[in-house]
């Protein structure tokens, strides 16, 4: 009996589970006899005939599943080599795979692309996107980061109204490895200058420790208070991630050469440097890791609904287009998925456009528009006396 195959890749999001929902759905219309099977930690169960079957799911279920932040059927971030994907596709094979349908980041959609071209079979390999980094090619914005930018735009809105109550430097690094749309969706619910984030820094723009404080020095000096979001990537001049500077080669990496980037141990750095600088203010520096990617307090209707649309379409995509990267394109009005080949998604990186920026610390009105854009409504609040 022929099958589908549906795996989830990388890091987790809000709504992860909401595509993978998506896929087994279409995947139920398109063929209510096929098998729908999913691979529990990605490629690596699959290899190991670690399967779960999806077609137990009852729709009650399928309905608590798509609610539930995080990969329900668990993640790797394996990089498969020539060796690795010929037990990929064997394991595909085995159970007479129609469609490989993979869940993840631009390096789920690298290892889709390898898979595709060695394949000689008649399976199709489809990615569905997700990341909270927002990073991939072709997309418009990814499924998962609308939920991410939601808890940073909320969160910089409520430290704000803190310390405009009791007056000092606040600092959250936020995740984003290469691109620095989570830290500039701090700027999403700014209304003026004057509220968080007075800085911004991305992994765009070149970061120097000293200018830094010098940002920090001008901002408090005029207001009592400043709010910076920096992005847990940001680069010295020579292009090298920061936190690894710090760390002098001591950081690890993944399967796919990645630096394992710690906001913690930047954020060390970041509390030491500003409590020499300013040793009688008021200063605290907040790693936002883990807990925003997933958090089942902000989950946006909006990424929700487009993210099981993605899924869907991946589905289909497979049974009737083959092989290919399905983005979210938006056409001025609306959000609506399609599909483009693998090799102009996989292993490419998506940057924050040069327009979006104003100065090296700041965000254009452009690309504050664009954050509002697909941010909830904020919240009609009291302006703070102070």
């Amino acid at each position: 009996m022929s099958s589908i195959v549906i795996a989830q890749g990388g890091g987790p999001t809000a709504v992860i589970n909401q595509t993978l929902c998506g896929a087994i759905v279409a995947a139920r219309r398109h063929d209510p006899s096929l098998r729908i099977l999913g691979a529990r930690h990605g490629v690596r169960g699959l290899t190991k005939g670690d399967l779960v079957d999806l077609n137990q799911l009852s729709e009650a279920d399928l309905l608590r599943l798509a609610h539930t932040p995080n990969s329900g059927l668990g993640s790797t971030r394996d990089k498969p080599d020539a060796d690795y994907c010929e037990k990929i596709l064997a394991a595909l094979q085995k159970v007479e795979a129609r469609a490989f349908v993979y869940i993840g980041g631009n390096d789920t959609a690298g290892t889709l692309d390898i898979l595709s071209r060695q394949s000689t079979g008649s399976c199709s390999f489809v990615h569905a996107p997700k990341t909270i980094d927002n990073d991939l090619m072709e997309n418009d914005h990814v499924p998962g980061f609308i939920s991410a930018a939601a808890f940073v735009a909320k969160a910089f809105v409520s430290v704000d109204l803190d310390f405009r109550a009791m007056t000092g430097i606040y600092v959250a690094i936020v995740m984003g490895r290469h691109a620095g749309f989570l830290s500039a969706a701090a700027a999403g619910w700014q209304r003026s200058a004057d509220e968080a984030p007075h800085l911004i820094y991305s992994p765009e723009k070149p970061f120097s420790v000293a200018q830094f404080l010098d940002d920090v020095d001008a901002i408090y000096t005029r207001t009592g208070h400043c709010i910076v979001s920096m992005s847990e990537g940001v680069q010295d001049e020579t292009g090298r991630p920061l936190a690894e500077v710090l760390a002098a080669g001591a950081l690890e990496h993944d399967a796919h050469g990645n630096v394992q980037l710690s906001g913690g141990d930047l954020g060390i750095e970041i509390q030491r440097a500003l409590k020499e600088r300013f040793p009688k203010a008021r200063t605290r520096v907040d790693t936002l890791g883990y807990l925003l990617r997933g958090y089942i307090g902000v989950i946006d209707e909006t990424d929700a609904k487009e993210a099981f649309e993605a899924g869907a379409f991946a589905a289909q995509s497979a049974f009737t287009a083959g092989s290919g990267s399905v983005v979210l394109h938006y056409d001025g009005h609306r959000t609506t998925p399609r599909i483009v080949s693998l090799d102009q998604v996989a292993g490419r990186t998506r940057h924050m456009p040069d327009s979006f920026f104003a100065g090296s610390n700041a965000i254009s009105p452009e690309g504050r528009r664009y954050f509002q854009r697909l941010l909830p409504k904020r919240p009609d609040i009291f302006t703070p006396f102070v």
